[in-house]
């Protein structure tokens, strides 16, 4: 006799698949919708950091400053990755992006310096975009797999981290143009990697794939605005 398909099975499969394509979806727009909130603050922190803290302290000790700026940083992500799965989670990312946001006015301050400042601002900001979108579409294809990019990911991450630390003591010019440009590469890498990684069901949980986009993001723009300030017009 032929061997029959087992078709009670059938329906309980493509369920499950269903399932999980629903569950990827949500963690998806959840994380589009939470990135596009965490702007809000961010926006508040630079324009309050922008018009109204004069950051002349952190001249006056850049390396102290930096140090301080780093531990609170990783210290914060770690508080967010502990809570991620709690509403405590989300009420630290939010804090997290509005004191981002004010680390941004001393950038913003000397590009606001310049004749065509604001152009400059707008330009970043449409350049990170663009970035964003355009590799979003390419990692949003879940027959696709970026999983290869994580050694790439970890290793440019130790490398960048082993030059920031080595700048903040070196203050060298050719050294931060470097920076800029390695931060540029990393955070596309990023970007594509997590949001690949959500589409494909190994990021389920939507506040720490946004906070990962979110670093991306900031950095990549504040390194593109660093770099389009060199040609900026003082005249």
């Amino acid at each position: 006799m032929a061997l029959q398909p087992n078709m009670q099975n059938q329906p309980s499969a493509y369920t499950g698949n269903a399932d999980v394509a629903v569950q990827q979806n949500r963690v998806l727009r959840n994380t589009y919708v939470l990135l596009a909130i965490t702007l809000i603050p961010t926006t508040i922190g630079a324009v309050v950091g922008t018009n109204f803290i004069n950051f002349a302290f952190m001249r006056a000790s850049p390396i102290i400053s930096m140090l301080a700026i780093l531990a609170i940083f990783y210290g914060w992500i770690y508080m967010i990755e502990k809570n991620r799965d709690s509403s405590l989670g989300l009420y630290l990312l939010l804090g997290f992006t509005f004191c981002l946001g004010l680390l941004l006015a001393p950038l913003l301050q000397r590009t606001f310096g310049f004749n065509n400042g604001g152009q400059l601002v707008m330009m970043a900001a449409a350049g990170t975009a663009g970035v964003f979108f355009v590799l979003a579409g390419l990692a949003s294809n879940p027959k696709r797999d970026f999983s290869f990019l994580s050694k790439f990911i970890v290793v440019g991450f130790v490398v960048i981290m082993l030059a920031v630390l080595a700048n903040i003591f070196l203050q060298m010019p050719g050294v931060t143009l470097a920076l800029c440009g390695a931060f540029i590469i990393f955070s596309s890498a990023v970007i594509v990697w997590q949001i690949n990684n959500i589409v494909r069901g190994g990021e389920t949980n939507y506040i720490s794939a946004t906070l990962t986009l979110y670093v991306a993001v900031y950095n990549l723009f504040s390194s593109l605005l660093h770099l389009l300030g060199l040609g900026g017009d003082r005249d």
